[in-house]
């Protein structure tokens, strides 16, 4: 195979090769990063009965309004006795509660209400910010498995999200999932926030989005080297001299003769100059006449 027709071959083989890993990279990104914009609760886990900080991450994920207000809703039907909320500064709370057909007896006394929803309004998240929104459980419900926290997201131009799906078992994640705290039972430590229930996929989504930005930059790059050396694959080459005969013979044949010299260009000593002996003959024939 000439060298230029497998230059040629490569690089057309390096262009597919970078085309497709650009594709598979935009299908990773376009799958991870809707996960970044979710409302996620951290930590992802903590241990029942006991005391906890829990923090709602709530990012914007609109591009030309301000999320405005979040209302959190608290499981009525395994109620949290102490709910305190902290303050943010340039947000109003307002907190309703619900009266317990039962009462909560805790360590620190009877309770007959339990908070039911959270609400935090007045403030801006503008496109591209997050803002995050704590709140102390103390205890956490014992004998379940997980608590579902739905919240509703409202922004500057009345669009409002509901962020209450769900998950179902073996089933995709779905679009608007509401953040769970899984609970765990025993004395174990609770895993570090990020690292299971919906702060785990959050920070798995946001490992997969970094791997493949890095990875469609890999490709981006080696799609554009592969063109330019296809580009200079492709450059017209200077044709070979013949080496055959027939070549010879031509290149012997385009040699320009020298020029014939004349009299008035200077000539070496003893050598005649052109037309003599023509001259001396005829001076011959006139003598025997």
């Amino acid at each position: 195979m000439p060298a230029a027709t497998r230059a040629r071959w490569y690089s057309r083989a390096l262009s597919r090769t970078a085309i497709v890993g650009v594709l598979a990279t935009a299908g990773i990104a376009l799958v991870a990063i809707p996960a970044l914009a979710h409302i996620t609760i951290t930590p992802g886990s903590a241990q029942a009965g006991s005391g906890a900080v829990l923090t709602f991450h709530v990012p914007n994920e609109e591009a030309k309004a301000d999320t405005v207000k979040v209302d959190v809703q608290i499981p009525a039907d395994h109620p949290i006795a102490q709910l305190l909320v902290k303050p943010v500064p340039g947000w109003t709370i307002s907190v309703k509660t619900i009266t317990l057909a039962k009462p909560l007896v805790t360590d620190d006394g009877s309770f007959n209400q339990a908070v039911s929803e959270v609400i935090w309004a007045g403030g801006q998240i503008a496109p591209g910010q997050f803002q995050d929104f704590s709140v102390s459980a103390d205890p956490l419900p014992q004998g379940i498995a997980q608590m579902t926290f739905k919240a509703i997201q409202t922004y500057s131009n009345g669009d409002v999200v509901r962020w209450i799906d769900v998950q179902q078992p073996g089933q995709p994640e779905p679009d608007h999932p509401a953040p769970v705290l899984t609970l765990t039972s025993g004395t174990a430590a609770a895993p570090a926030a990020g690292t299971s229930g919906s702060g785990g996929s959050d920070g798995t989504a946001r490992g997969i989005a970094v791997v493949g930005v890095v990875i469609g930059l890999l490709g981006l790059a080696l799609g554009v080297f592969s063109w330019r050396r296809g580009k200079a694959a492709v450059l017209p080459q200077p044709p070979a001299p013949a080496l055959n005969g027939d070549g010879l013979a031509m290149s012997s044949a385009a040699k320009p003769a020298p020029e014939p010299r004349n009299d008035t260009e200077p000539r070496r000593a003893g050598t005649p100059p052109q037309g003599a002996s023509r001259r001396k003959s005829a001076g011959s024939r006139t003598t025997r006449r």
